[in-house]
């Protein structure tokens, strides 16, 4: 009791206060630590801090956080504890459940699932290589080029396992792996994967803090964004010009399309942020990744014959991994969003929220990296892809338990919905454009969709 009576009480009031640069506060269990200095040598970068100083963030520090990253926090405790400090039943639930999950091992347990990987990866260059340099026919050329893109499908999903959790024996085989799945054989950084990864697993479905919902002037999936909000996450106006609205006004008709080029706009971003003033991690290191990405894949393409055999190559290979983009897309832009902030008090409620998983047989895991299972791996982004089927009826029941949204829908039913989500917000965009005389041509052609 007088251990009690010496602790040292601030409100969530109080809290709140400490949200600016140089004075960064969160409360995790009800302690309060604070992170001003921390935040520059953060290892998942500074956007998932700033976003939720201020209040208490212990559902995001599970998530994201192995066990060994609670004996850091002693050295920021300020001395001071949260008196108004109050759990809801459903943060509760998620924290029991995360700790079930810690001593059944699951997080530890990686299973064969990397090694299986890196060989099927390894098999499939090896075919390109074949098909491309010892065959003579357009025939040969073509299937080579669909297996680079199933192959860069693939290393991707190992990119992203290795950048939520360590996939490799160490920390430095894990950073290896990284590079070179992301930099050295997709073209795209894995410094730029983080910044955004992060910030969208922290946001999610938030229409101004999370990168991956931002995709004007191609994409609007609200009206929302007809206002020129501005982005929280870029820092930037995203203007809904006349170029964004006649856009917009078919973006159900050319998602698709789109879809095939999407690897374009990777490639780009990656630049934008190598070449950019912000600190990134381990920069050299990635533009050496860039640079042998960059080195080795022009030089397969110059080994073709013919210029429309090269340009056939290339638009194949982006097109397969078109199927990858459309997965990601599927798993949030026909789910709830939002404006704002995340907050640290309904963790769990805005990962159900914003989330679609697509149902599958089993046999089907390889090809969706695991990602199929959206909500469970937005809940636990440490949880190894071999244990989400497993823990998908437990995550069920909880939903089911607090009465939030738990969708699983077949890959046809998704595209239903994600498409019905395009079309709403263009008929709306060509509505702000001509609110009062309607253009009797569109309406023809879209009266039955």
């Amino acid at each position: 009791m007088a251990e009690e009576n010496e602790k040292k009480y601030i409100t969530n009031e109080d809290l709140k206060s400490h949200n600016k640069p140089g004075d960064l506060w969160i409360a995790i269990q009800g302690k309060v630590y604070n992170v001003s200095d921390w935040i520059k040598s953060h290892p998942g970068g500074d956007a998932v801090i700033l976003n939720l100083v201020g209040q208490d963030v212990t559902d995001a520090f599970i998530a994201f956080h192995p066990g060994t990253a609670w004996h850091h926090l002693d050295d920021l405790f300020t001395g001071y504890h949260v008196r108004d400090f109050q759990v809801s039943e459903v943060s509760r639930d998620y924290r029991r459940m995360a700790a079930e999950f810690r001593k059944l091992g699951l997080f530890e347990n990686k299973g064969h699932v990397t090694l299986y990987t890196l060989a099927f990866v390894a098999a499939m260059f090896a075919a390109v290589l074949y098909g491309v340099l010892a065959c003579t026919s357009i025939l040969a050329h073509q299937i080579a080029a669909a297996i680079l893109g199933l192959l860069w499908i693939q290393s991707a999903y190992i990119g992203h396992d290795s950048g939520h959790y360590v996939i490799m024996t160490n920390k430095s085989f894990n950073r290896f792996a990284q590079l070179l799945s992301g930099n050295c054989l997709t073209g795209i950084s894995i410094a730029w994967w983080k910044w955004t990864h992060n910030a969208h697993h922290l946001a999610c479905n938030s229409l101004d803090y999370d990168p991956d919902l931002q995709h004007i002037p191609v994409f609007a999936v609200s009206t929302k964004f007809f206002t020129s909000m501005t982005s929280r996450f870029y820092d930037r106006k995203l203007a809904f010009d006349p170029l964004a609205r006649l856009l917009i006004s078919y973006q159900h008709f050319t998602y698709y399309p789109v879809m095939c080029f999407g690897r374009i706009n990777l490639f780009i971003q990656t630049l934008l942020l190598l070449f950019s003033k912000r600190e990134v991690t381990d920069r050299a290191l990635n533009f050496a990744g860039i640079l042998v990405f960059w080195t080795w894949f022009p030089l397969l393409v110059s080994c073709l014959p013919t210029w429309p055999e090269r340009f056939f190559f290339v638009f194949t290979s982006f097109s397969v991994t078109a199927l990858q983009h459309i997965q990601f897309t599927l798993n949030h832009f026909a789910a709830d969003v939002y404006m704002g902030p995340p907050t640290g008090g309904d963790w769990f409620e805005k990962q159900a929220a914003g989330t679609l998983d697509i149902s599958c047989s089993s046999y089907m895991d390889w090809f969706f990296g695991g990602l199929q299972f959206q909500l469970e791996h937005h809940l636990f982004p440490r949880l190894p892809r071999c244990h989400l089927r497993k823990v998908a009826p437990v995550v069920q029941e909880l939903c089911k338990k607090h009465n939030l949204p738990y969708r699983s829908l077949s890959w046809w039913e998704a595209n239903v919905w994600t498409i019905r989500t395009l079309k709403k917000a263009a008929y709306q965009a060509r509505d702000a454009a001509n609110p009062v005389v309607k253009n009797l041509v569109w309406e023809a052609l879209n009266t039955h969709g």
